[in-house]
């Protein structure tokens, strides 16, 4: 079942989409027409989200304005102006906005398709606390854009991840949304740090977990990459 309450990274200064950023926040860039945030906001409504966490720090005025038109889902803001929490430490600051039940967190920068319906829906399916503390969504190496990488986990047969550490590549790269247990940054420390911090321990526990996209996903991080998923868009490959 789909979690009621998501949170969205949406805080990142967005210096790598420079200069499109210069008057904007990266949230608010637009791809085929429609800003970042809204592309996520929309995969997580359709999944059945109906609160959504909201970090923001850089043109935080703006962003929350363009929030405010959205009637479909509930928007809390988790301010973050004074101090830009990164993405680990921002969900570690937006902890007593988020419940004890789990949530999905998603990044603003991806774009993706969905042709076997849901992937946010099918991420959160089956998803046990007691079991996993996090469960990551993954795009296949060769059904991307704008990844730049040389992939970030190997996963075996139950779904169980490992890094790549010292490895060359691996087959999966992590595409920005999670599905996750909110207990699992409490032990953490008020302060600005990488979510890379808790999915290493939770590997360590065999409680990080990944499910494949079963899509194409588009990493728009650089304007190069917006004008590479502009062209898929305009083909037409983005399903409603």
């Amino acid at each position: 079942m789909t979690p009621h309450t998501a949170m969205v990274l949406a805080a990142g200064l967005g210096t790598r989409m420079k200069p499109l950023t210069n008057d904007r926040p990266k949230a608010l860039v637009t791809v085929g027409g429609r800003a970042l945030i809204d592309h996520v906001l929309d995969r997580l409504v359709a999944a059945g989200v109906k609160r959504a966490v909201v970090n923001v720090h850089a043109f935080a005025d703006m962003l929350e304005a363009h929030l405010k038109r959205r009637g479909d889902v509930e928007i809390v803001i988790s301010d973050e102006r004074a101090q830009l929490m990164e993405t680990g430490g921002g969900v570690r600051q937006a902890r007593p906005l988020l419940g004890d039940a789990p949530i999905v967190v998603c990044n603003i920068d991806s774009v993706w398709d969905e042709p076997h319906g849901s992937a946010v829906a099918r991420l959160c399916q089956g998803f046990d606390p007691a079991m996993s503390g996090a469960k990551l969504m993954l795009a296949a190496m060769d059904q991307q854009l704008g990844y730049e990488g040389v992939g970030d986990f190997f996963m075996d047969e139950h779904g169980a991840l490992s890094f790549r550490d010292a490895m060359p590549h691996t087959p999966w790269a992590y595409m920005g949304a999670q599905i996750i247990d909110p207990s699992i940054v409490d032990r953490e420390p008020l302060e600005p740090f990488s979510f890379t911090r808790i999915w290493r321990r939770l590997a360590g526990e065999g409680r990080l977990h990944g499910a494949p996209l079963g899509g194409y996903w588009m990493h728009v991080g650089d304007p190069e990459a917006r004008v590479q998923a502009e062209a898929r868009l305009s083909a037409g490959a983005l399903s409603p």
